[in-house]
């Protein structure tokens, strides 16, 4: 077994609890998250994913306001899911960063020798809108993970990464059902 698998095999350790975290709506999960984010910058920077390498770097940072973020909502509700409305505002911002993000980092990709420009540059900017409503508890964040994390199960494949292959498909899976439990559990802070 190389680094590179180790490496994999622990994201997946420390993704699981994330994903189940996230679901429920805890805090703890941006704890998993920051070291799953972590193992995965690395071995996306070991395999020249270049835009998922960063797209794991932001999710490190995220994790600090994500946690924030999440403990000042989550005291205004009763719920146990907290949930904030998309804003026409920020509907806009984020079609904007997923027409120009996708096309800017298809350039760029292929310019560095991106293993798989295409699905590294959609799947990234998919995922950092994803963060984004997900720090903010905007329930549809999830519909953006399934489709971004479809797209991480096809390039990992593709890339023989098969323990991350695995913890995408658990994403994906985990995001359909985190939802639906989103949706009947929240209660809106405004």
């Amino acid at each position: 077994m190389d680094i590179v698998q180790i490496i994999e095999i622990v994201a997946l350790v420390m993704g699981i609890p994330y994903m189940v975290l996230e679901v429920l709506q805890k805090n703890t999960m941006w704890y998993f998250g920051f070291f799953t984010s972590a193992a995965c910058a690395i071995q996306f920077f070991l395999e020249s994913n270049w835009a998922n390498m960063g797209l794991n770097i932001y999710y490190v940072g995220m994790a600090f306001w994500g946690l924030y973020k999440w403990k000042k909502d989550s005291a205004a509700v009763e719920a146990d899911v907290h949930l904030t409305r998309l804003t026409p505002k920020m509907a806009f911002l984020s079609a904007a960063i997923f027409v120009f993000g996708s096309g800017l980092l298809v350039w760029l990709l292929t310019l560095l020798g991106d293993s798989n420009p295409w699905l590294d540059a959609m799947s990234t900017t998919l995922c950092v809108i994803g963060m984004l409503w997900l720090a903010e508890a905007i329930p549809y964040h999830w519909i953006l993970w399934v489709i971004g994390d479809s797209l991480l199960v096809v390039m990992c494949f593709m890339a023989g990464k098969y323990w991350l292959t695995l913890l995408y498909v658990a994403y994906v899976i985990a995001s359909a059902y985190g939802l639906f439990h989103w949706l009947a559990k929240g209660e809106y802070v405004s």
